[in-house]
């Protein structure tokens, strides 16, 4: 089976890891393709990658892995939608943008939705694996764990939070949390870590790698790898963002800001300046445990660290039953749409 790795974005590095991974495994052969303008953040350097579509359309490949909303409908193989992240109530999450044959979705919740579309639309299927991104946490706990004491020493802190907000203007909370942060930042018993969205706007990175550059206790991470922060993090403090998910999944308390989900089962508030008690209050007492059960169940039920085989596994099974799709029929304007994003290709329509 011959395998393209699609990505636009660097967060896409880490979900197709695993997949990589299996791939190597079963012997399958892969290339990358890694969009020009992230060629720089690439961590696999050493793997078959390239930045040209025209060197795609010569691989001729059987499968499209995509973390992200679009792929040129005329590259041969079947393209397989595996999302960026697990935030159902994002604008567009469930939006059937028509350049995808297989949906693989993270839970129950998302399956559940997305067999209703296929039910309206007749023109994909739909089968749940789990997200490969997380079958990490499932690895190297002893690893995470001495990083972890080794940090909190240098730092001579006692917890570890950290700090990860959307990019989106309309529902960041980088803006209004700047100065709480920096106030948080008093008490020395806190290590703050900042990660943010490659999207984020330049003006906040610089804010913040400001703020971090003036404390001791606070890191500016620019790993393009969220996992291990998670996973090492005793709190998270974020507002819209599909992490929030990420980091409830490993069973820790979240801090959240004017969040719009409709269905909230962890702290948020929409007073920015109670930072500072809200983290007190759930490090402490931590009031919304039992309500992450449910999470695990709907959102995500699978700690086997085995969703990048299911991944793999669905997409043979899938050209075992159809065979490998030449193209995707799209419509006029969608077609524009992938020419503007991609370019259009000699010979292909």
């Amino acid at each position: 089976m011959k395998v393209i790795l699609f990505c636009q974005n660097t967060y896409s590095f880490g979900i197709l890891d695993p997949i990589k991974e299996v791939l190597i495994a079963e012997k399958h052969s892969f290339i990358w393709y890694v969009a020009e303008k992230i060629l720089t953040d690439f961590p696999f350097k050493k793997d078959n990658h390239t930045t040209k579509i025209s060197d795609l359309l010569e691989f001729q490949s059987d499968v499209i892995f995509v973390p992200g909303n679009a792929v040129p409908h005329y590259l041969k193989g079947l393209k397989v939608q595996i999302f960026h992240g697990l935030a159902g109530e994002k604008k567009g999450h469930f939006r059937i943008r028509h350049y995808f044959d297989l949906y693989l979705t993270q839970g129950p919740y998302f399956t559940s939705r997305f067999l209703a579309l296929k039910e309206k639309h007749k023109d994909f299927n739909v089968e749940e694996t789990g997200w490969p991104k997380l079958d990490v946490y499932a690895k190297n706990s002893s690893m995470i764990l001495q990083e972890k004491a080794l940090l909190l020493q240098s730092h001579k802190a006692k917890k570890i939070i950290l700090y990860a907000p959307t990019f989106s203007p309309k529902l960041t909370s980088a803006p209004d949390l700047l100065p709480h942060i920096k106030k948080l930042a008093q008490n020395l018993d806190y290590l703050i870590l900042l990660k943010f969205h490659p999207l984020m706007d330049n003006e906040w990175i610089s804010e913040y790698k400001n703020l971090a550059n003036s404390n001791n206790n606070i890191v500016y991470e620019t790993d393009n790898n969220i996992i291990k922060f998670l996973r090492i993090a005793d709190l998270l403090i974020s507002d819209t963002s599909s992490v929030i998910y990420e980091f409830l999944l490993l069973d820790k308390p979240v801090i959240s800001f004017n969040n719009i989900s409709q269905q909230i089962n962890w702290e948020n508030s929409t007073d920015y300046s109670q930072l500072i008690p809200l983290v007190s209050k759930n490090l402490n007492e931590d009031l919304f445990s039992k309500f992450r059960k449910e999470i695990f169940k709907n959102i995500h039920p699978y700690n086997d660290g085995k969703s990048a085989s299911r991944m793999v596994e669905a997409a043979k099974s899938h050209l075992n039953t159809h065979g490998v799709p030449l193209r995707r029929k799209l419509s006029f304007l969608r077609r524009m749409k992938i020419y503007s994003i991609f370019g259009k290709q000699y010979g292909h329509k």
